[in-house]
């Protein structure tokens, strides 16, 4: 498969992982946080499936489209390793969604980079709450869940916060 029709193949898979995930938290209150703003794609699109929603977006520096970039109170830039665990002092337990797309694309470089990644998600997000990620994240906390039609096994991963 070329890079271009994989490109393509992601990028269909993610909205219809966020659909289906907007879709899943109707009618349950608390922020949403977009992890890795980028370049503010799926932070638009977010955006677009959930008015009058919070939606809090984290990224070491603002370099999203300026069409795409978060409201000043709404963008948290710096190093997620630290920022994350000062939004939970804030917020707690919060999150009903929580979209994970802070990778370099090379699983095995994130695996070491982003080891804390997986308790910084388990801390933020509200019992219940539907993580969906695009690479894995093991922490015994969040449980897998099938994702929606369409969607290939390993092309994105999705998640339930278990209670406690």
């Amino acid at each position: 498969m070329s890079r271009l029709d994989s490109f393509i193949r992601r990028l269909e898979a993610q909205r219809t992982v966020l659909n289906w995930a907007a879709a899943a938290i109707a009618g349950r209150e608390g922020p949403v946080l977009e992890l890795g703003l980028g370049n503010g794609r799926t932070y638009d699109h977010l955006r677009d499936i959930l008015p009058g929603r919070a939606i809090h977006a984290f990224d070491r520096q603002a370099k999203a489209n300026p069409r795409s970039m978060p409201e000043a109170p709404l963008l948290v830039l710096g190093d997620m390793e630290q920022t994350l665990p000062a939004f939970a002092a804030r917020h707690g337990r919060s999150a009903v969604l929580l979209h994970v797309d802070a990778t370099t694309g090379q699983p095995e470089r994130d695996a070491v980079a982003l080891a804390w990644l997986p308790g910084h998600v388990a801390a933020l997000a509200a019992d219940d709450a539907l993580i969906v990620s695009g690479s894995a994240l093991e922490h015994p906390l969040l449980i897998a869940t099938p994702l929606p039609e369409g969607v290939p096994a390993g092309r994105y991963y999705a998640y339930r916060r278990a209670s406690g």
